[in-house]
């Protein structure tokens, strides 16, 4: 028999953020190795775009809109989702925003602070509480996979908020990766470097930031969304079945240099 781990047909995928970006690269990526997908943002127009180009790889596809900095919110969909694809084996809390908005941590307001902490920990806590509930309840394991940010390990000032986000939930992963081991249920970190995404288009198009940043990047390019596919089907992957608690960063080679 031919040795296929990297078939993903039968599963299904929950991508948080996913109608753009890294967050489209994986929902892609795993519909394209076979597996169903649901993506969630809150832009419906975006959501209805990145849900045509995924139904064309004829995958089974749902684009619902969905905060999940809100609770209730979360379990609304979460419960859709099954509704609609029938399970859940792999989990990607891929959404977030950036720290904008403070000069300095002199001058950031607790509604910043919390503002950022709401979507970028809280959406990762709800959208991974939900998707192990089911997971342990119908057996047969799953992966839950956060897009954390290389400002989790290394300086990222003026950014103390969003560094803090990104380092908590290499913390949580790692947490739950030991505690749901049992239920076949593994946890990773996914380490973006320098990434093109709406988030970051003011960043790269910068001549000034790009004359700064590049010549640290040895692959020479911004990364991109579907740079993060391949990560992500090997985590829903058999091949990663004994592979639990990592961190991978991909970022060209940046944190090398």
């Amino acid at each position: 028999m031919a040795y296929r781990p990297f078939d993903l047909t039968g599963k299904v995928a929950l991508v948080t953020g996913g109608n753009r970006g890294i967050g489209f690269g994986i929902a892609q990526a795993v519909a394209e190795a076979g597996a169903d997908v649901a993506i969630w943002g809150t832009n419906a127009a975006k959501n209805a775009e990145a849900k045509a180009e995924l139904a064309k790889t004829g995958r089974k596809v749902v684009a619902l809109q969905c905060d999940v900095g809100d609770e209730a919110a979360v379990d609304a969909a979460f419960a859709r989702t099954l509704e609609a694809l029938g399970r859940m084996d792999g989990c990607f809390a891929n959404a977030g925003i950036g720290g904008g908005g403070a000069k300095s941590f002199l001058e950031m307001s607790s509604e910043l602070w919390h503002r950022v902490l709401r979507v970028n920990l809280d959406g990762a806590f709800y959208t991974f509480r939900a998707a192990a509930r089911h997971m342990v309840e119908r057996g047969g394991g799953g992966v839950l996979v956060g897009t954390a940010s290389l400002a989790a390990v290394e300086g990222s000032p003026r950014s103390e908020h969003y560094a803090a986000t990104k380092g908590g939930l290499i913390s949580m992963v790692r947490s739950l990766a030991v505690e749901f081991a049992r239920h076949n249920v593994r946890a990773h970190a996914i380490l973006p470097g320098w990434i093109e995404t709406d988030m970051t288009h003011r960043l790269t198009t910068n001549e000034t930031f790009h004359s700064k940043v590049m010549p640290r990047i040895p692959m020479r390019r911004w990364g991109k969304g579907d740079d993060f596919g391949g990560i992500a089907v090997y985590l829903m992957s058999s091949a990663a079945r004994y592979h639990t608690g990592d961190t991978f960063v991909i970022d060209g080679g940046y944190s090398l240099f």
